[in-house]
């Protein structure tokens, strides 16, 4: 089996959708006897580029392994499922299961603002 890394952006209108999608696409890479090994919610985010007139999405991360067959079926899925606006499948040499950037990047702007509030009220 080989290592996937999956990102897939949802129409902002279905976010509450987001978790039902997961989980559906979580069963059917478990189904074929593949693994999770990250598994990231980034949330609603800016488009760099306007899709369908739309400038938000919803963003997901997966890093998997599994067989072929599986990826054909969640490129399937994500092909016929309208509330998929992109998704892109990259093979990967192994698997990744530390924060991804994106994820790390937003927590680290909190601390640096929490840090220069906590330097402002000391001084």
């Amino acid at each position: 089996m080989r290592h996937y890394e999956i990102v897939f952006m949802v129409h902002p209108d279905q976010s509450e959708q987001v978790p039902g999608m997961i989980e559906r696409y979580s069963e059917t890479i478990k189904a074929g006897n593949g693994t999770i090994h990250r598994l990231e919610d980034w949330g609603r985010r800016q488009l760099a580029y306007p899709i369908n007139k739309l400038h938000k999405a919803h963003y997901v991360l997966m890093n998997i392994e599994a067989s072929s067959d599986v990826v054909d079926e969640l490129e399937t899925a994500f092909r016929y499922n309208d509330a998929v606006l992109r998704n892109m499948i990259m093979r990967k040499k192994e698997a990744e299961t530390e924060v991804s950037h994106q994820m790390g990047k937003k927590d680290d702007r909190r601390s640096d603002r929490n840090e220069e509030q906590d330097d402002n009220e000391a001084a």
